[in-house]
């Protein structure tokens, strides 16, 4: 057992002593190298670059759309527009994300969803959501009336 764990913290200390001199020298001297030295580390960069495609973790969100969304994920995609409709009130921006989702009509879309939500029950919070955003594009039907979030002015 003693045995075991000696190699395991040996090992602990080697693995971080080896990323640490690859991530403050090597990599430092790779990212800080003038350009005329570009030959002169041509294996450290070949290294670097294997290292990089291993161990790192690429955002490949840029390649997802989200008009291939399934409709349940667009709703989704929708509720937490809406969310964000309700904290800033910035009708343009909830607008432009929702174009991302390329329906045929945006306004028609959330107020399809909302009419949906109340006709099924849905959760309270999220009808709240979507008829907020929903009236904010002027799309407000019987329906929806009993949900919407009326500010009453103060009495002096």
């Amino acid at each position: 057992m003693m045995r075991f764990l000696g190699s395991l913290v040996l090992g602990i200390i080697v693995g971080a002593v080896l990323g640490l001199f690859v991530g403050w020298v090597m990599f430092s001297q790779i990212a800080n190298a003038p350009a005329e030295d570009a030959e002169n580390q041509s294996f450290r960069n070949q290294l670097a670059d294997f290292i990089i495609s291993v161990f790192a973790v690429t955002d490949s969100s840029a390649n997802y759309q989200l008009d291939t969304l399934a409709y349940r994920y667009k709703e989704e995609y929708l509720l937490m527009v809406a969310a964000g409709y309700w904290e800033d009130n910035d009708i343009q921006g909830a607008f432009e994300r929702l174009k991302l989702l390329n329906v045929e009509s945006v306004p028609q879309f959330v107020q399809d969803v909302a009419e949906r939500y109340i006709s099924n029950s849905r959760a309270i919070d999220d009808i709240y959501l979507l008829v907020a955003l929903s009236e904010s594009f002027g799309r407000l039907t019987p329906i929806m009336e009993p949900y919407r979030q009326v500010s009453l002015p103060q009495q002096p």
